[in-house]
């Protein structure tokens, strides 16, 4: 009879798991557990990124892939040798028509159980282990209240307290101290730090117990410097270990400070500045370490220089070399690369500055899309195309051609793509590798704020509409180096760039216009290319003409006409005043490549009298803002317009008007009133909150001599309170003193007749009215249902708040201006 073959207890591959279940949160995270960050994704990554070292135990832990170790069963190598023997003991002859008698099988088990217990035993600290995991499978519950975790974890602190060394480094117990760690209590922490002090590096280079570090580091701010401190020695080491690497990556890019970070960076500078140079004490030699290489070169003499520079292009070459240790995405070498960069440029003698950087550049030219993710390997890459030959920046074109589309979709990634447009002479070649990629790809960025600022760089580079104020410094640091190695003038390359891009634009927005225009970040894009794009855009026109062609409003509720949504009918508002508005000369700025009135003509031919006139009569009335600007248009076009806009002007008789002036626009979702049938106004009557309110009632109370805010200071009530009590001081004061120097005057012996209070009152204004106030937006001027709590301006939706979200300091200020409002200082 064939050998029955006993399933073994490993986890299976992630290939034969199948899809992941679903986490259910069955607990809120306890006080003091932090949501766990992850890495920037290098770009080059086409599978999902790796769990960084923090990550990937929890997810272990979470979705129930640990060995069950609390039901009595073996785990690791003690279930793997009981499987090993029990498959033995099948495949020989005889055994397998034994075990048709139950009894017989019974007494099998129970042999086998007896062995693997004996086993167990015979393991070290396998008692402690035995009550460890005890307690540890009622901590690790997820469905319990918090004080009751705490219970189990003080008491499981108990079982492992002074042995946590001695079980660390094995698979089972580094997952019960993690779980001591994760939701204990500071004084948990320190205990677990303190006993594992001196242990780190080992610890960071096992597979298990890579996880405990990093959970460290991340939970207990009062040892990271201590712990990476043991790193100190061995970093370029640990960074090329297949394990250790996620720990330092984590700890660099996300739980470090300035401080911290510098103690990482300091073996790239060679061992005689990590012999010689101070890595803590004085809050002074701290300031001085955060500055990083810069602090180390200062003071130092030419040959010192020489030598860190020599020892630190050495260092990187190191890692370089082995890209297949993954050490070339971490973000800890890009900052050492970017350091060794920058101390370039203080070396006096030009060819050699230059030889040094070439060899920097040949070495890791074949890598640099796997730097373009992190903010200092970004930095690099750029510096790279800036001081590059053309042939150089031929050659890393061709490595980040593959990955343009993810570049565009990534904050830091997307930089290099737009200094390239900035600084490569060859338009051509730009066109090739770099604008067709961005084009074709078009579907997938217009849906994210990253892949939409890509493809406005095509068009407008450098907007204050679109790229903040930081984005703009840091691309304009480049600007200095391609004045010396570029050719072009900025402009020519930017009109060249913006004509290669046009025209699959253009026809992206004929084929895509009826969906993209609903879309908020869409209709920006819209926007964008129908009004600086180059070459015809007739066919464009009509695709988004077609788009409102329907019937107003729409007949389906979950489907509302286009004109009814507010960043829709703000695109066709926008291209039919030919131009974006400018708060700095209040005014719109006319688009030179667009014509507004010839999109206004088209408007009312493929429109039509019917939906043109019903988005002012019918429905919501949204399209009133749009017709009225339609009007603008044509009238500003004069005779060269003059039979369309008679035409329009007879669409809009005596009787449209009225309805239009008559109209009473509801809020969103109330009830419209009807006009009569004969077409009169209805006569409005004064409304229940006109007549409750206060506004026209007479105050006889009122100082008829108030102006107000006349020389109106705002004080607080302490100084009023303050200075109103000094003034009656004051005046007791000068009654006494009149009295005692006879100036009062008596009549017939009495005395003088004290002053008799009379009430006073002071100027009150007239009392709120309970009509109800209406707010509108800062920005476009409909209904404001919110005001941003951080600048104070009102706006109508989400869209309109990440146009707030971009404005700076002042134009928010300008803003506000606008609408009279003014800070008072108190």
């Amino acid at each position: 009879m064939p050998a029955v073959t006993k399933p073994t207890k490993k986890r299976p591959a992630p290939t034969q798991a199948g899809p992941k279940p679903k986490k259910i949160q069955l607990e809120k995270p306890a006080k003091g557990v932090q949501k766990t960050k992850t890495r920037s994704r290098p770009v080059t990554a086409t599978a999902p990124a790796a769990a960084s070292a923090s990550e990937s135990d929890d997810d272990l832990e979470e979705e129930g892939k640990t060995d069950d170790w609390g039901g009595g069963d073996g785990a690791g190598d003690e279930g793997e040798a009981m499987d090993e023997d029990v498959g033995a003991e099948d495949s020989i002859p005889g055994k397998g028509a034994q075990s048709k008698d139950p009894n017989a099988s019974r007494e099998s088990h129970k042999a086998q159980k007896a062995l693997h217990d004996a086993r167990r035993a015979s393991k070290p600290h396998s008692t402690l282990l035995a009550d460890a995991k005890r307690v540890w499978s009622l901590a690790r519950q997820k469905n319990i209240p918090t004080s009751e975790r705490q219970g189990h974890v003080q008491e499981l602190m108990g079982v492992i307290r002074g042995k946590v060394k001695d079980i660390v480094f094995k698979h089972d117990a580094s997952r019960i101290v993690q779980t001591v760690v994760k939701y204990g209590s500071a004084k948990e922490r320190d205990e677990v730090a303190g006993e594992l002090k001196g242990n780190y590096k080992e610890l960071a280079q096992n597979k298990y117990s890579k996880f405990l570090v990093t959970k460290l580091i991340r939970l207990c701010p009062a040892h990271r410097a201590s712990i990476l401190m043991e790193f100190q020695g061995h970093v370029l080491r640990l960074l090329l270990h297949r394990e250790a690497t996620s720990v330092l990556a984590d700890s660099f890019e996300l739980y470090a400070n300035a401080y911290e970070r510098t103690i990482l960076l300091r073996d790239f500078y060679g061992k005689e500045t990590l012999l010689f140079s101070v890595t803590g004490g004085s809050d002074e030699d701290k300031e001085r370490a955060k500055k990083g290489l810069r602090g180390v070169l200062e003071g130092a003499d030419v040959e010192r220089k020489r030598r860190v520079l020599t020892a630190m292009k050495e260092n990187l070459i190191t890692i370089y070399n082995n890209p297949d240790k993954g050490a070339v995405t971490h973000a800890v070498v890009h900052r050492a690369l970017l350091e060794y960069m920058s101390a370039l440029n203080d070396v006096s003698d030009e060819a050699e500055r230059e030889k040094m950087r070439r060899e920097m550049f040949e070495t890791c030219q074949d890598m640099l899309a796997e730097m373009v993710h992190t903010k200092d390997g970004s930095r690099v890459v750029r510096e790279f195309l800036a001081l590059g030959t053309a042939k150089d920046r031929k050659q890393i074109l061709k490595v980040l051609k593959p990955h343009v589309e993810r570049m565009s979709l990534d904050d830091e990634a997307q930089l290099v793509l737009f200094t390239a447009l900035d600084v490569i002479d060859d338009t051509k070649l730009v066109h090739k590798s770099l604008i067709t990629e961005m084009t074709s790809a078009a579907d997938k960025l217009y849906v994210s704020p990253q892949g939409r600022r890509a493809l406005f760089y095509l068009l407008v580079p450098r907007t204050r509409r679109h790229f903040t104020p930081a984005q703009i410094a840091s691309l304009a640091e480049t600007d200095e180096t391609r004045a010396r190695t570029s050719k072009k003038a900025p402009e020519v390359r930017e009109e060249e760039v913006r004509r290669s891009a046009s025209e699959p634009l253009v026809e992206w927005v004929e084929r895509n216009a009826q969906s993209v225009v609903r879309e908020p970040g869409g209709s920006l894009v819209v926007a964008e290319i129908m009004l600086f794009a180059d070459g015809d855009k007739t066919a464009a026109s009509r695709s988004l003409l077609r788009a409102i062609c329907a019937s107003y409003p729409s007949a389906d509720p979950a489907l509302p006409h286009p004109i009814d949504l507010p960043h829709t009918s703000r695109l066709y508002k926008t291209l039919l005043q030919g131009g974006h508005f400018s708060h700095a000369t209040k005014s719109v700025e006319r688009a030179p490549g667009w014509d507004a009135g010839a999109f206004a003509a088209e408007f009312v031919s493929v429109v039509g009298k019917d939906v043109i006139v019903g988005m002012c009569t019918l429905g919501e009335g949204n399209g009133a803002f749009v017709v009225a600007e339609l009007c603008e248009a044509l009238v500003r076009e004069g005779e060269k317009r003059e039979e369309v806009r008679r035409m329009v002007k007879e669409w809009f008789g005596e009787e449209v008007r009225e309805a239009v002036e008559g109209a009473v626009m509801p809020p969103k979702g109330g009830f419209r009133k009807k006009a009569p049938a004969d077409g009169t106004a209805t006569p409005q009557g004064p409304s229940l909150a006109e007549q409750l309110s206060y506004l026209h009632s007479p105050r006889p109370f009122k100082n008829p001599y108030y102006t107000k805010n006349i020389n109106r200071r705002a004080k607080n009530l302490k100084n009023l309170l303050s200075q109103e009590r000094e003034r009656e001081r004051a005046e007791r004061e000068r009654r006494r003193q009149e009295k005692l120097e006879g100036t009062a005057m008596d009549v017939d012996g009495q005395e003088e007749e004290e002053e008799e209070e009379m009430p006073s009152y002071t100027s009150i204004e007239a009392p709120p009215s309970v009509l109800p106030q209406r707010h509108y937006c800062d920005i476009t001027s409909l209904v404001a249902l919110y005001t941003d709590p951080a600048t104070g301006l009102r706006y109508h939706d989400k869209s309109i708040y990440d146009v707030i979200k971009g404005l700076s300091v002042s134009a928010a200020k300008e803003y506000l201006a606008a609408r009279g409002v003014s800070s008072i200082v108190k």
